[in-house]
């Protein structure tokens, strides 16, 4: 098969990212009566590209104010853009979320509310509740993306430190009716996970909060545990009046980006499984893939190959060592290093978003001789695992991939594309 392992993978990524792109997935859910005054509010990674769709398709009065993550801004002519930090959360998203709030505020049963969701959200669109201050919530925030916690987890505990997340901004809306379209960016595409939930009913509770705390460890200020002893903190229920007026519409998910990749590879030739949205630490989920891989290459079980094992999700990284790297190249670093350089098995782990955890590739990607050019250099994969250098060990190889911001998010992707090969 005349095909180019590495141009391949790197193009179901593309193709990946585009099927999930708001230019391609939102305008159908706009509301077919698009004439009218409307205020749009957004919060997220995509939220700017998904207020140019806006814009674009919008027939009446449009205003509104967006916040997106530094880099991820687009041209809008009128709706406000503006940028703040991810993943923990910093001055201007402290400020644009006031403004957001107030601009909500004192609204009528006419008024329409389109609010733009993406993955990002949560950090972005930080408001602390009542007697918390921003760096109240920074150093929980810290703690937890270092912890090892679930997205779930984490967020569970930012919405009941919030006066904005946990359908609070519903709350700040009524009685005007809210429209909001989101991109999932977490397993399960629960509209209740996606960026805390700022528009929909929050089936956790502060106690809920307090267990993600304690069984992390995680050392939280006295205004924080105080705040959650709080029956104040408690989020919005389902049975709740002002929710009444308020409709989630999900325009894109994971799974639609890991079918279009099937679709991709199955067109060049691959046969194509996809394992789903999966979760846990990333170097474990990697040992897993790696397993299948060998199953693959020595038994042609589940598939013959020449095919591709797809996968997305978001894993975790428990932070041991001093190194650089987000959870894509951690999961990379810990298949090279069960792998070994397996005849005939490369593989990309990337994050749609074109941002790797902190650093500035979306992911990496690995070769068949990944292992050995490496060792080469004196790098040993295991080591730089322990160090949770990930970005590091694949710069050495040339094997980052950056794409620059990608102005939408369906969390990672993950590749393992399997030629032909004659096994001893």
């Amino acid at each position: 098969m005349s095909v180019d392992p590495q141009s391949l993978l790197r193009s179901l990524f593309d193709t990946a990212i585009a099927a999930a792109h708001p230019r391609q997935v939102l305008e159908p859910y706009l509301p077919a009566d698009r004439s009218g005054r409307v205020i749009v509010i957004g919060a997220g990674k995509a939220a700017a590209a998904m207020a140019e769709v806006v814009e674009k398709h919008w027939q009446g009065e449009v205003s509104g104010l967006v916040v997106t993550r530094y880099g991820h801004g687009a041209s809008c002519q009128k709706i406000e853009v503006v940028e703040a930090a991810h993943p923990v959360p910093d001055a201007a998203g402290l400020e644009v979320a006031g403004r957001v709030l107030k601009m909500v505020s004192d609204l009528s049963e006419d008024d329409r509310v389109i609010f733009l969701l993406s993955g990002g959200g949560s950090a972005l669109l930080a408001l602390p509740a009542a007697g918390l201050t921003l760096a109240d919530k920074q150093q929980v925030n810290k703690a937890l993306l270092k912890s090892g916690a679930t997205i779930g987890e984490m967020n569970c505990v930012r919405k009941h430190l919030s006066a904005i997340k946990g359908g609070r901004l519903a709350k700040a809306c009524w009685p005007a009716t809210v429209y909001t379209y989101a991109i999932s960016d977490v397993p399960g595409d629960l509209a209740t996970v996606i960026a805390s939930g700022p528009t929909v009913a929050d089936p956790s509770t502060r106690a809920d909060a307090l267990a993600v705390l304690k069984r992390y460890a995680i050392d939280a200020p006295q205004a924080v545990l105080d705040w959650l002893n709080d029956p104040a903190s408690e989020t919005l229920k389902a049975d709740d009046p002002m929710l009444s007026r308020s409709h989630f519409q999900l325009i894109a998910k994971p799974q639609q980006s890991l079918e279009a990749a099937a679709v991709k590879a199955r067109q060049a030739g691959f046969s194509a499984l996809i394992l789903g949205d999966l979760e846990g630490e990333s170097r474990e989920v990697a040992k897993v893939h790696a397993g299948i891989a060998r199953q693959i290459v020595k038994h042609s079980q589940p598939l013959k190959p020449p095919c591709v094992i797809l996968s997305g999700g978001e894993t975790t990284v428990t932070v041991r060592g001093n190194g650089r790297g987000g959870r894509n190249a951690e999961f990379l670093l810990s298949l090279t290093d069960s792998l070994k350089g397996l005849p005939g098995v490369y593989a990309l782990a990337g994050d749609t978003d074109g941002i790797d955890g902190s650093e500035d590739n979306a992911g990496a990607l690995m070769t068949p001789d990944s292992y050995a050019r490496a060792s080469a250099l004196g790098l040993s994969a295991s080591a730089e695992l322990d160090d949770n250098n990930g970005y590091g060990y694949f710069q050495a190889l040339d094997g980052l991939i950056v794409t620059e911001p990608t102005r939408t998010n369906v969390n990672d992707f993950r590749a393992i594309l399997i030629l032909e090969q004659t096994y001893p």
